[in-house]
């Protein structure tokens, strides 16, 4: 974790509104230091300075994350907070993370304004509004609406966040919803969260029809605007025939390999070749109880980059990056409270494993792309080879990909 930014003026998510007369005041988790410190890094002097110039040096790029602030008590304020529609970013937090660019998917899933689980339009909206009029009222984060926007970001020191949705479920059977979500700056979305919708079958289902016809208009429509496509939480069949489909690359934002931890949550390696094979990038999951491996059934970073070793040796170094899914809170209890409306549960049915606190080394958005460059250095990484997956490889499917 670096020192804030110097571009970033210490701003807060909705300052300019009052707390406890214009929303409600709740108590937030700390962004910073809510958990220790990742240990398992001994860099030398040398290796830190050498991880602290390839993090402010070259354009970082988070694939997927959530960086909002949650409440502090998930089990007396989630709900409440969720009805106000308005998620608090964490600027202090990004403002040490050396990243670039930040995904971010502002609506996982989980729940919404108008219902506690499922896509409503109205709440897509609404939550994408909230988020840019907070942006409008600082200056250190940028709306990241092309590849120009994140090199100026970089080149400013300041931060680009591009909008992305984990599924398409809202636009329901009307394909001209997504030009409207692009109008809005959305320019990565998934086909489907878990459960099926009218593009195609999520993971969680018990069976997987593929991508259905209006599916195929909609990729068709998607690759015609420049929107980035996700199939992150599709089912296999699914993913396979957008991966075939498709005009573009493709991106699965945050998984992992099924041959490391044998999950639903996780995709198969004769997926994601096909997905390199048509120039895909695979973003590495690091959310709570996902990406675990064999050899570090703990969930930490060793977990996830035993995941990396092994994609990269799979489909090439030039073909995995990171999408970390992390938040500022609790994130194990934010599973806990949604466990029905996630794939997790399903997933780790026939599994067992060692259920932690925290992701160690990966905890949140402040502290990812630290540790994870620094694990890269010290199992010696060539500068190219680290430039290339912390946001290089990224950048090459986004020139194909954005127009």
């Amino acid at each position: 974790m670096l020192e804030p930014a110097e571009q970033y003026k210490k701003y807060r998510s909705y300052s300019y509104l009052e707390a406890g007369v214009d929303y409600p005041d709740i108590p937030m988790a700390k962004e910073v230091d809510r958990v220790p410190r990742y240990a398992g890094l001994a860099l030398s002097e040398e290796q830190k300075d050498r991880t602290e110039t390839l993090l402010r040096d070259n354009v970082v790029i988070s694939l997927h994350d959530h960086p909002s602030v949650f409440p502090e008590n998930l089990d007396r304020d989630m709900r409440a907070y969720i009805r106000t529609g308005r998620e608090l970013t964490g600027y202090d937090g990004l403002a040490r993370s050396g990243m670039t660019a930040v995904f971010d998917n502002v609506m996982d899933g989980t729940c919404t304004i108008s219902s506690e689980g499922g896509w409503k339009w109205v709440d897509v909206l609404h939550d994408l509004g909230m988020r840019m009029s907070d942006l409008a009222h600082q200056d250190y984060i940028v709306k990241g609406e092309s590849l120009q926007d994140i090199r100026t970001a970089h080149a400013e020191g300041r931060m680009a966040l591009v909008f992305a949705l984990e599924a398409a479920t809202m636009i329901e059977n009307e394909v001209d919803r997504l030009d409207i979500l692009y109008g809005f700056g959305v320019r990565q979305i998934g086909i489907a969260y878990s459960e099926g919708n009218s593009l195609g079958s999520g993971l969680k289902e018990r069976g997987d029809g593929g991508l259905t016809y209006f599916g195929e208009t909609a990729v068709n429509r998607m690759n015609k605007l420049g929107m980035a496509i996700d199939i992150s939480h599709s089912g296999d069949v699914t993913s396979m025939d957008v991966i075939k489909h498709s005009k573009k690359p493709i991106f699965m934002t945050h998984c992992g390999s099924r041959e490391v931890w044998p999950t639903n949550r996780m995709k198969p390696d004769a997926l994601i070749k096909a997905m390199a094979e048509r120039g895909g990038v695979i973003g590495l999951e690091a959310a709570p109880h996902t990406t675990l491996s064999k050899a570090h059934p703990a969930h930490s970073l060793e977990s996830v980059m035993d995941h990396f070793t092994h994609l990269v040796d799979v489909v090439g170094i030039e073909h995995v990056a990171f999408g970390p899914d992390t938040l500022f809170g609790d994130h194990v209890g934010l599973h806990d409270a949604f466990s029905a409306n996630l794939s997790i549960s399903q997933a780790h049915g026939h599994v067992e494993y060692e259920k932690q606190p925290y992701v160690d080394g990966l905890e949140n958005p402040a502290e990812c792309f630290y540790n994870i460059i620094g694990w890269l250095v010290s199992n010696g990484y060539s500068d190219d080879e680290i430039t290339a997956v912390v946001g290089g490889n990224i950048v090459r499917v986004l020139e194909e990909v954005w127009i």
